[in-house]
């Protein structure tokens, strides 16, 4: 889809914080981070809503996969996740540690992405 930020972002078209990426899907820091880590998993191929992505059981695991590695990478256990879908066009589940209980600075991007992306080992 042309106008889709996300999209754009699959395309590397606009530049992100990859914390995660296979074939299927892509993980990303939030440039409004609620958290350090606040991550975005969306799958690459354009799909408006979660319940629309073909193989929901697989998105839903790498977001399991990604809240694991924040757990460790912040050293919290509470992960918070949000699916609305109001604000994207295209399908994303938010995946952050509470900001109540979470360490580090959620505007180091390099850093957090480094953190997440060593937990995922």
């Amino acid at each position: 889809m042309n106008d889709c930020i996300f999209c754009k972002i699959v395309a590397k078209t606009i530049p992100s914080h990859t914390v995660y990426e296979d074939e299927q899907f892509l993980a990303f820091l939030d440039i409004r981070p609620l958290s350090a880590g606040h991550t975005q998993v969306i799958p690459k191929e354009h799909h408006r809503f979660v319940w629309d992505v073909p193989n929901v059981g697989a998105y839903f695991e790498i977001a399991r996969k990604i809240a694991q590695a924040q757990q460790k990478a912040f050293d919290t256990e509470f992960i918070q996740s949000k699916i609305v879908g109001e604000e994207i066009v295209h399908a994303h589940i938010w995946v952050f540690p509470s900001p109540e209980t979470a360490t580090g600075d959620a505007r180091d991007f390099l850093g957090n992405a480094e953190k997440i992306r060593a937990e995922l080992q």
